[in-house]
């Protein structure tokens, strides 16, 4: 490094950042708008939605991710309440698939975006049983923890 560069740097003169590479991300959600707000946000990197748990599976059993987000309200009911015995139609059965087959997708760093957040805490206990990398965050709050993991 020159002198010139190394005094650039240490002035703070010098522009340190770096475009990361694309990284390969998978949505599990069946809100619209919400397919729009990630495409917006991961533009340039390769992004795969699954709208229900079967399409879920096939993709996260085919592809490899480098991110995972999974929603877990997946029909119009379940926006209303937990009381219902349809958990295999939720991304909770996600959860539970990805525990079942522990050698699928263990470098992603997973991230449940659920507005429930009753839901949301039983499937990062799941996911964590399987030793995964796994965290909560509310809705309103993704676009920043976007930012932090994955700065562009």
């Amino acid at each position: 490094m020159s002198i010139l560069r190394s005094l650039m740097i240490r002035f703070g003169l010098s522009d340190l950042s770096a475009e990361r590479t694309p990284i390969s991300v998978f949505l599990l959600d069946d809100d619209y708008r919400r397919h729009a707000w990630f495409e917006k946000r991961f533009k340039g990197d390769v992004l795969d939605i699954a709208e229900n748990v079967e399409e879920a599976k096939t993709l996260l059993s085919e592809e490899t991710y480098d991110a995972i987000f999974l929603d877990h309200d997946l029909l119009p009911h379940h926006y209303e309440s937990n009381d219902h015995e349809d958990y295999a139609r939720t991304g909770y059965a996600i959860a539970e698939w990805l525990d079942e087959n522990r050698d699928l997708q263990r470098a992603a760093t997973i991230i449940v975006h659920t507005r429930n957040a009753d839901a949301a805490i039983p499937m990062v206990q799941k996911l964590r049983e399987s030793g995964r990398s796994v965290e909560y965050c509310a809705f309103p709050m993704l676009d920043l923890k976007i930012k932090n993991y994955w700065k562009r």
